[in-house]
């Protein structure tokens, strides 16, 4: 091929390119651009509920005392306390349940008439404390509201019966809430045509219930003599998952 023909080719192919370039559709190419179509989510809720046999039983015994000496007030309070704790603790109770649960020290406010006028003058001190007591035996709630009772404390409540937070026997509650999720989910995916994906997230709550005794006084629950017979029975526990599905 001579440099004749080379040129000739040349310019044929510069042409050919001209050409396809200019008649090519270039506006409708997007460059640089990624288009997504958006995922199609379905949210259902599913619960579970049972009845559990409560575990532990919580107490509340405190003491308080008014004097118009702060110190002696504060002295009075936690000598009592302290003889409270350690009657609690040759009960049996650990060091980790029992925990304080309110103090409070504040002087109260008279009202005086003087030079016939009505006025407030610092008054006595009240101070106050109170520790909560867990009990994880509860064959044994009875016998530690006679305890308190008798203590010298001057204000018990309980029990509180309520589950342990530390068992795990209500988590089978979880799989069968998201079972029931589930089932739901497939129903309304079926109705709309669609099926399930993936799981894109799950919350879960619970709830239980307690049963709470009135104060233990010293003629009632608790009182000398055994008092009245505490029965734990049963709380109810529910939980609740949020599952939101993929659609496909």
């Amino acid at each position: 091929m001579n440099d004749i023909q080379r040129i000739s080719w040349f310019i044929l192919g510069t042409a050919f390119l001209l050409v396809t370039a200019y008649f090519f559709p270039w506006k409708d190419i997007q460059w640089g651009q990624m288009t997504m179509e958006p995922v199609r989510t379905l949210t259902v809720t599913g619960s579970a509920e049972s009845k559990e046999k409560n575990q532990i039983a919580k107490f509340s015994a405190g003491m308080s005392a008014v004097n118009g000496d702060r110190e002696a007030a504060v002295k009075e309070v936690n000598t009592k306390i302290e003889a409270i704790t350690k009657v609690v603790k040759e009960f049996g109770i650990k060091d980790e349940d029992i925990i304080t649960q309110s103090m409070s020290i504040y002087q109260m406010q008279d009202m005086v008439y003087e030079d016939g006028r009505q006025r407030q003058k610092p008054g006595q001190w009240s101070v106050s404390n109170n520790i909560e007591v867990t009990l994880r035996d509860i064959d044994r709630a009875n016998t530690l509201a006679d305890l308190l009772s008798k203590s010298g404390a001057t204000n018990v409540w309980g029990p509180n019966f309520q589950l342990d937070r530390s068992n795990k026997s209500a988590d089978a509650l979880t799989e069968a809430a998201v079972a029931d999720a589930k089932t739901k989910a497939e129903a309304m995916a079926k109705s709309a045509g669609a099926t399930l994906g993936r799981v894109m997230s799950v919350t879960e709550s619970m709830t239980s219930g307690g049963i709470v005794y009135p104060m233990a006084m010293r003629d009632g629950i608790g009182g000398g003599g055994g008092g009245a017979s505490l029965e734990p029975g049963t709380s109810n526990v529910s939980k609740s998952v949020t599952v939101i599905w993929e659609l496909k």
